[in-house]
């Protein structure tokens, strides 16, 4: 086995020059799926060859090839195969992908090996719409530079500000921020700046607009230094997007590797099953046993459903946990270790863990009640078949469900089979569901009621104190 030495960021931090690429053309030129961007030359218009099979073919150096070996990165994926030579060439890039597709090492390993060649204080920010989002990305850029040494801090709400602003204070390569904490930061904390920054990167740009963070952004924009590289990724293109990315991006390129607005990954199976509403916790508890032992998300329309659900599971013997808005920051990242870690099989969430949430290996993503518009669904089920691998999605449509359900299939241009099941194998559980949705009933009941004695929302949810407590804080705490 070839042995990596260890190289650290370490020395005296400097400013690197800067060269802004200037266009007359105000058109955002696209790069194609089809095209090698490599090859890709814009003033020549060569003909794109075949496509990159290794990320040293791209440019990247041997001590971050080391690193995506060592992660299991067998080569590059489509968004990263486009995206990173541009980046390497220090161009501004917007890249438009569908989730799942390897979007945060297609930015992270080039700002990475600009670090690596001139290592300083401040390097890079990444903004994301969530505090799960933030800390994965985070997790991302660790391992992918632990070869280099590259330090990072976490900046989000629900969070004491106090460790925040000293891990700012030991000066990182790397801040991973969602927007109103991060702003608190810069008004608040004596001596944080970001005057010196070289790169930002706006991760689920259409997902921090759908939160309103628009004018939060603004402000943040203004105190960044216009010579920096900015790359901008998103799902989904909106006239928000373009707006946002023509007050933030310099002449861009736009990597899209998504043929249509609502896709979903070939590698992903899809089906429904249509149901009376009656017996809709029965057929869930059937599936389950269908497909048990593998890693499961379970997709709820609201907070009580969420919590309603896992303890019916829980009860029927299944290692369920529930994740949603309404608890604390503390136990939302413990409900997804357990879950990461494999002690429990069966996350019942709401569309609070949708989007970005890098979860391996899920096989299975169940809609329990559908989601209200197509985009979100596109979250939903993107959280299975990841990266290449094979997964599976089934949505439970009850009669109550079909325009939705027809809206759905009609923005994927695309019909889902029916899941086939009998009936009678079905209602074999009905009785032990039952007894289930009692039990359920009497926790949920008491539940509600030492809620309403403490004054708080939800177990685990905590208060938020001090000074510093403000409306755009809980921005980035989707309540599900």
């Amino acid at each position: 086995m070839t042995s990596v030495k260890r190289r650290k960021l370490e020395g005296e931090f400097h400013e690197g020059d800067q060269t802004i690429i200037s266009s007359k053309s105000t058109e955002i030129p696209k790069v194609m799926l089809s095209q090698s961007p490599t090859a890709r030359d814009e003033e020549s218009g060569d003909e794109a060859k075949e496509a990159i099979p290794s990320f040293q073919d791209l440019g990247i150096v041997d001590s971050l090839c080391d690193a995506c070996t060592s992660l299991g990165y067998k080569a590059p994926t489509p968004i990263q195969a486009q995206a990173i030579p541009l980046a390497l060439k220090g161009r501004d890039i917007i890249g438009l992908a569908e989730t799942g597709s390897g979007k945060t090492a297609a930015f992270a390993l080039p700002i990475l090996q600009a670090l690596l060649e001139k290592p300083q204080q401040f390097f890079g920010l990444v903004l994301a719409p969530t505090r799960e989002l933030a800390y994965q990305i985070a997790k991302s850029f660790e391992a992918l530079g632990s070869l280099i040494s590259v330090r990072c801090a976490v900046i989000v709400g629900g969070m004491d500000m106090v460790p925040q602003a000293i891990a700012l204070g030991k000066k990182p390569h790397i801040v991973v921020a969602t927007p109103g904490r991060l702003l608190d930061h810069i008004e608040n904390t004596k001596g944080f700046s970001l005057r010196t920054l070289k790169y930002l990167v706006m991760d689920e740009a259409d997902r921090l607009l759908d939160l309103d963070f628009g004018p939060i952004l603004d402000k943040i924009l203004k105190v960044l230094p216009r010579e920096r590289r900015t790359y901008l990724f998103s799902a989904t293109i909106s006239s928000k997007i373009e707006s946002l990315q023509r007050a933030s991006l310099k002449d861009p390129l736009r990597v899209s590797v998504s043929s249509s607005k609502y896709q979903t990954v070939s590698t992903l199976l899809q089906n429904y099953i249509f149901i009376p509403l009656v017996h809709k916790d029965t057929y869930l508890v059937f599936l389950l046993n269908e497909f048990a032992g593998r890693s499961t998300i379970i997709f709820t329309r609201t907070v009580n459903e969420t919590q309603r659900i896992a303890i019916l599971l829980r009860s029927l013997g299944f290692g369920a946990i529930p994740l949603h808005g309404q608890l604390s920051q503390s136990a939302r990242l413990g409900a997804l270790n357990k879950f990461r870690a494999k002690s429990r099989e069966i996350l019942v969430a709401t569309d609070v863990a949708a989007r970005g949430l890098d979860i391996p290996s899920v096989d299975i993503v169940l809609n329990f009640d559908l989601p209200p518009d197509s985009k979100t669904y596109i979250h939903r089920v993107g959280r299975t078949a990841r990266a290449g691998k094979s997964g599976h999605a089934i949505s439970i449509v009850t009669q109550y469900d079909v325009e939705i359900f027809k809206r759905t299939e009609a923005a994927l241009k695309m019909e889902l089979k029916e899941f086939e099941t009998d009936k009678d194998e079905v209602m074999v559980f009905k009785a032990r569901v039952e007894e289930a949705q009692r039990h359920a009933r009497i926790e949920m009941k008491a539940l509600h009621e030492d809620r309403g004695k403490k004054g708080a929302v939800l177990k685990g949810r905590r208060r938020e104190k001090g000074p510093f407590k403000r409306d755009r804080d809980g921005m980035d705490r989707e309540e599900g």
